[in-house]
């Protein structure tokens, strides 16, 4: 069976905005992504079999292009779609952190609200990974814990002090 990743945050936000924050670029560029980084949007198109296509900047200068696939997309409800590490013209890259990383993985967001909060669960699996990148990424699994969990908090932050809110 794969390893697959799942982490459970409540936002004080109600569901719409959450899944705005996660579906409209303006509300992406402030909260997605490493903490201190730059971040800009190339493509992004939210519909299924559309694409989000990005760059991130490390306050040292190292960028790097990851690339989403929109499978589902279901508001206020759920967001599915594959994501990879790429090069500036989108095609899939090995990651620049560990080469034996999966070239792709499999992200479900669910968003459900209760009592005004939103209960976010993520679910994360590596899509057809070679028995070297599964054990990669079961060994992984702290750093891919810790990483959503700053982007939630960073989030949870930007909801806090949304206009919209």
């Amino acid at each position: 069976m794969l390893t697959k990743t799942e982490i459970t945050h409540r936002f004080n936000a109600p569901r719409e905005l959450v899944f705005k924050a996660f579906t409209e670029s303006e509300h992406l560029q402030n909260w997605w992504g490493p903490k201190g980084w730059a971040f800009d949007i190339s493509k992004f198109e939210l519909r299924q079999d559309g694409v989000f296509h990005y760059s991130q900047t490390s306050p040292d200068g190292h960028e790097m292009w990851v690339k989403f696939v929109y499978h589902e997309v279901n508001a206020p409800e759920k967001l599915v779609y594959t994501s990879f590490f790429s090069d500036e013209k989108g095609n899939i890259v090995r990651a620049p952190f560990n080469d034996n990383w999966p070239l792709e993985t499999l992200n479900t967001f669910t968003f459900t609200e209760h009592e005004g909060k939103t209960i976010l669960t993520y679910i994360g699996t590596p899509v057809s990974p070679t028995e070297e990148e599964m054990k990669t990424y079961e060994e992984s699994q702290e750093m891919v814990q810790e990483g959503f969990s700053g982007t939630f908090v960073q989030l949870a932050d930007y909801l806090s002090n949304s206009s919209e809110n």
